[in-house]
């Protein structure tokens, strides 16, 4: 089931980002008088599922689920339809207008994309506000997520205070600036000592390595127990809301992610639970269900949570600095994927549609569009044939040179475009089913 709500989110989103992004193109067509034939939400090769005709446009909903497109008259797409472009121009058609009306209508697809993710970071904010977890108010240090991190210098239970000199506000903020900005100086509190530390290199194949995990998971927390519930196994052998688990069978579990990972070799199974209750050592035998759970909720620590809640006049500004910042940071992180573990990351549709909720969950559905929406405005603007950004290069060119490109030369561009296209998503796609397969 969570698999299907994870598809059925993506989809949703997907479906949503086409639809607007296509009406960026149809709409600026259509005030300029240019024929509109199809608008599609994805490819109808080798087939629709659905289409209907209204005026002279036939909306459909196409088979392959790559995107969509609309068709516009007189134009070189990925259509490939060339039989319109041996007869003589008609006013209607695209390549009968001014280069000035032709180039809004081909960025209007990136503008819609781009104004929409920065329209929803707004709306997120307004609606949901921002909680994160404070980096000041963590007090027991964190978890290393990996131990490959030792031999760069961090140790279990550091927590990184500053990054090239500039202190961390937000607890797991300081890998984005390690790996996007590049800094390599920390200054890492241990214990009561304040040290600091000079990356090598080699973080950025370890970050990539473990994808995208930080060097440090969670903060850590004590494992106090705020309630038993009723009827649990828990509440049978005698543990009560205040008990502080340290031991599992003579094993030291100081903190609950030690705890939570030692206690799942024990499903269906008595284990030994050592605790402190009123400051004295109590050891009592509890029955594990077949999830390794005994029944009990944990005591969260609520104060290192900082919350803000913003006005629509608040948002506005704040909601267009974040989407600046998503497009900067993902921009900037594209230098990766010339790194050799930087390569192998690179997913397709399993990884977007994987970084969805399991749940329903819309601040995360919302905060997952507003992303893709950034990303789809800046790659559909790259200059490749076959993309938005290869057309308004085409029109830029004959803007200056008061020429357009032949026939010949755009056909043959939009092959190589689509080929290079198709080449990345054979690749990228192919990388989620070697990682299903290897991992």
């Amino acid at each position: 089931m969570e698999l299907v709500i994870q598809i059925t989110q993506f989809i949703m989103s997907l479906s949503f980002l086409i639809i607007l992004h296509e009406l960026g193109h149809f709409i600026p067509a259509k005030l300029f008088k240019t024929k509109v034939e199809k608008f599609y939400l994805f490819f109808d090769w080798p087939f629709s599922l659905l289409k209907k005709k209204i005026g002279e446009t036939e909306y459909g909903i196409g088979l392959l689920p790559l995107g969509g497109y609309v068709k516009i008259a007189g134009m070189i797409d990925e259509s490939m339809d060339k039989d319109q472009l041996k007869e003589e121009p008609k006013d209607w058609e695209f390549r009968s207008k001014p280069t000035w009306q032709r180039l809004i209508i081909m960025i209007g697809g990136v503008t819609v994309n781009l104004i929409l993710g920065l329209l929803i970071y707004i709306m997120i904010l307004n609606v949901w506000g921002e909680a994160y977890v404070s980096n000041d108010k963590i007090t027991n240090g964190a978890h290393l997520s990996n131990a490959s991190y030792e031999k760069h210098g961090f140790k279990e239970g550091d927590l990184i205070v500053e990054v090239g000199n500039e202190k961390v506000i937000e607890f797991g903020s300081a890998e984005k600036r390690i790996l996007i900005d590049g800094e390599r100086n920390l200054k890492i509190k241990r214990g009561d000592e304040l040290i600091s530390l000079t990356l090598s290199e080699d973080i950025v194949e370890d970050l990539l390595k473990n994808r995208g995990q930080g060097i440090f998971s969670v903060h850590r927390s004590y494992n106090i127990i705020d309630s038993v519930i009723a009827g649990s196994n828990a509440e049978s052998a005698g543990l009560l809301s205040g008990d502080s688990i340290v031991e599992i069978n003579g094993y030291k579990t100081p903190y609950f992610k030690d705890f939570r990972e030692k206690i799942q070799n024990y499903k269906s199974e008595e284990v030994e639970i050592s605790f402190y209750r009123n400051h004295s050592y109590n050891t009592l035998s509890v029955l594990t269900n077949e999830n390794a759970q005994i029944g009990y909720s944990r005591v969260l620590n609520k104060s290192i949570y900082e919350f803000k809640k913003y006005s629509i006049p608040e948002a506005i500004p704040a909601g267009i600095n974040k989407g600046i910042e998503t497009l900067s940071t993902y921009v900037k992180s594209l230098s990766l994927i010339f790194n050799k573990e930087g390569a192998k990351q690179i997913g397709g549709f399993a990884s977007i549609g994987g970084l969805f909720d399991t749940s329903w969950n819309w601040q995360r559905f919302w905060a997952m569009t507003a992303l893709l929406s950034i990303i789809l405005a800046f790659m559909n603007i790259l200059p490749i044939p076959a993309l938005d950004g290869g057309h308004v290069i085409f029109l830029l060119y004959e803007m200056i040179s008061g020429r357009p490109p032949s026939d010949q030369f755009l056909t043959r561009a939009q092959i190589v475009g689509m080929t290079i296209l198709f080449t990345l998503l054979i690749y990228a796609n192919g990388m989620d089913i070697f990682r299903w397969i290897t991992e």
